[in-house]
């Protein structure tokens, strides 16, 4: 059973910058990316940052630039530095793990609590 832990969340003012980092405990097989997902009060949970295991990366438009995303792959650990965050970027943030092909990323693990991310203005 894989469990993903994620850490690193906390309130920060605009602006400012946060690492998140997602460990994942016990037999990972069969998946070829990383990610991170936000899910806002209200709306559905969406893609951040995606990596796969040959370092190839996704981001949404919405945080291009600001966040980072990275993996240590000896550790089955995924980071996420976020810089210059906004309000708008206030969310719960989780990370999963599966395959990604394609324009697709299915997942493979069940969600874990997440960790919440709250940026004032």
């Amino acid at each position: 059973q894989v469990q993903l832990v994620e850490s690193g969340g906390g309130l920060v003012q605009s602006g400012g910058s946060l690492r998140l980092s997602c460990a994942a405990s016990g037999s990972i097989f069969s998946i070829n990316a990383m990610g991170w997902f936000r899910q806002a009060p209200g709306k559905q949970r969406e893609l951040v940052a995606r990596i796969t295991d040959g370092g190839s990366t996704y981001y949404a438009d919405s945080v291009k630039g600001r966040f980072t995303i990275s993996r240590d792959n000896a550790k089955n650990t995924v980071y996420l530095q976020m810089n210059s965050l906004k309000p708008e970027d206030t969310a719960v943030y989780y990370c999963n793990a599966g395959v990604a092909a394609g324009g697709s990323f299915l997942l493979a693990f069940n969600w874990g609590q997440g960790t919440q991310v709250t940026v004032s203005s």
